[in-house]
């Protein structure tokens, strides 16, 4: 078996989940209803490159809130499902929608909820808060918090193992 630095090298897609990922997993809940979850700008940044090298970014959440879509709203490409109940249908979907096969995506997740979608991608990650039984299924523990860095590090690996991190275009917004 590859250890995880191999399989950085076959990666075209990358899936978080949100609470716990892409955020610290705090939630304030606004007199609206609405809820607001902390994000990390170098996590954006490293999403948005992503995106701009090519790569597929999808956000599969059982979370929703109107300021989770609002985050990255202007992430041309990035594809979000919130409010999900079964994450593998959906990740089943869209690899199936998009042509892709499991070893060339990256899985992040943080809970129990992402342990059966986890095992049906190429390379299971976490942050280094996820629950026990998803860091002892996972092929790469980050070395940050999620909502704080994670997704950033598994994306620069990435893109560094396939020489596409830091090119002329990196300082473009």
């Amino acid at each position: 078996m590859k250890n995880y630095k191999e399989k950085l090298k076959d990666i075209t897609t990358f899936v978080f989940d949100f609470d716990g990922v892409l955020s610290t997993g705090k939630i304030i809940v606004l007199p609206d209803g609405d809820q607001l979850r902390e994000t990390n700008v170098k996590d954006g940044y490293a999403i948005h490159y992503a995106l701009k090298q090519g790569y597929r970014i999808c956000v599969i959440s059982g979370g929703y809130s109107n300021s989770m879509r609002l985050r990255y709203h202007d992430f041309s490409g990035m594809d979000m499902f919130l409010k999900v109940a079964d994450k593998t249908v959906i990740f089943s979907d869209y690899l199936k929608q998009h042509h892709i096969k499991a070893e060339q995506v990256v899985y992040m997740g943080d809970d129990i909820p992402d342990y059966d979608v986890m095992q049906l991608a190429g390379l299971k990650t976490c942050p280094s808060d996820a629950a026990i039984e998803i860091q002892t299924t996972s092929h790469y523990i980050s070395h940050c918090k999620g909502g704080e860095g994670c997704v950033r590090d598994i994306i620069e690996q990435t893109l560094r193992a396939q020489n596409k991190w830091f090119k002329k275009d990196s300082c473009i917004w």
